[in-house]
C-alpha cells in the first residue's frame, strides 16, 4: 500500500491479521522492505500485524535530492508521520542496519509511540561511538563509510560493471536471485544516491543526540558481522534503561533478516509477545 506523509508517498507492505497488534519494520542499506519477507510469516502466525516501510530515499515517491534531507531527525519524523497516517498510536518497532539507527532514535525521542524495540545488527549510536573511539578493529570495520560519503565516486565504484561491487557487498544475503532483488533497484536513476545520502547526512551531533532508550529492548547481533564488532555490541546495554536482552547469533553474517529469519523472528516474538 501507499501512505502519504509529510508531502511524500511511502511504500508500505502490510500483512497479518487485520486486528493484530502492529509491528513497524525498518530496513537497512542497500535493501528495502523485502528483507523482512522471510521473517514476517512467523509474526503473522503469532497474531501480529506487520507494516514493512520503504524508507526515505527508497520509496520512489519519497526521494528528495538534498543531502540534508536525510539527517536522522528527518528519518525519525518520517516514522512518526507514517504511524500517524496509518492511524497507529504505537507499534512494536524493529529495525535492521540503518533501520536500527532510526529505530533507536525513534525509541529514544518518542517512547510513547514504541511498545517495544528490537534492533538488529547495529547497536545504539552511543555504543558505536564508544567502539570507534576505543577499538581499532571497529575503526577498520567502519572504514567503508569514508567511500560512501564521497558524492559521485561511491556511485561509480558501486555501480561499475553492472554493479559488481554492490553485488559483492550484498553477497551474504543469499543466492544470486536474492542479491539481484536488492541490487537491481539501486541501479535505477537516483536510487543509490538517495540511499548513500543517509551516510552523507550523518553527523556526530545527530548521532550524539540519540539518548538512552527506556522502552523494553532486544538487541540482536551476529558474531560473523563484518561491520559491527563485539566491542560495539556489548556496549549497547549501557544505553538502555528499560528491560534489555542481548541475543547473539553465532556464525551469522550482517544480513540477519535474510540469513537467519527464524531465530530473528523468535527474538522479535520473545520481545513483542509478552507486551502486546
Amino acid at each position: 500500500m501507499r501512505v502519504d506523509a509529510r508531502g511524500f508517498t511511502f511504500e508500505v507492505t502490510v500483512g497479518g491479521p487485520t486486528d493484530g497488534v502492529p509491528v513497524l519494520l525498518l530496513h537497512g542499506f542497500p535493501q528495502h522492505s523485502g528483507e523482512w519477507d522471510d521473517v514476517v510469516p512467523a509474526l503473522h502466525a503469532a497474531g501480529l500485524r506487520t507494516y514493512a516501510l520503504d524508507q526515505r530515499g527508497y520509496s520512489p515517491g519519497a526521494r528528495p535530492t538534498a543531502v540534508a534531507d536525510y539527517r536522522i531527525p528527518e528519518l525519525v519524523t518520517d516514522v512518526v508521520a507514517v504511524l500517524d497516517a496509518l492511524g497507529l498510536d504505537a507499534a512494536h518497532l524493529v529495525g535492521h542496519d540503518w533501520g536500527a539507527v532510526v529505530a533507536w532514535a525513534v525509541a529514544a525521542r518518542h517512547p510513547e509511540r514504541v511498545r517495544t524495540l528490537t534492533a538488529v545488527s547495529v547497536p545504539h549510536p552511543a555504543a558505536m561511538a564508544h567502539a570507534l573511539s576505543t577499538d581499532a578493529q571497529q575503526k577498520a570495520r567502519s572504514s567503508y563509510i569514508a567511500l560512501f560519503r564521497k558524492p559521485d565516486k561511491a556511485e561509480k565504484v558501486l555501480l561499475a560493471w553492472h554493479a559488481t561491487a554492490l553485488r559483492k557487498l550484498l553477497g551474504g544475503v543469499g543466492d544470486t536471485s536474492r542479491v539481484n532483488r536488492y541490487a537491481d533497484p539501486m541501479r535505477e536513476p537516483g536510487a543509490l544516491t538517495a540511499a548513500l545520502n543517509w551516510y552523507r547526512a550523518m553527523s556526530r551531533a545527530d548521532l550524539a543526540g540519540v539518548g538512552p532508550v527506556a522502552v523494553p529492548t532486544t538487541y540482536v547481533w551476529s558474531d560473523s558481522d563484518v561491520a559491527i564488532g563485539r566491542t560495539a555490541a556489548e556496549a549497547c546495554a549501557e544505553n538502555v534503561t528499560g528491560d534489555y536482552r542481548f541475543v547473539q547469533l553465532p556464525g551469522v553474517s550482517h544480513w540477519i533478516p535474510d540469513a537467519a529469519p527464524a531465530p530473528l523472528a523468535e527474538a522479535i516474538l520473545a520481545r513483542a509477545g509478552g507486551t502486546a
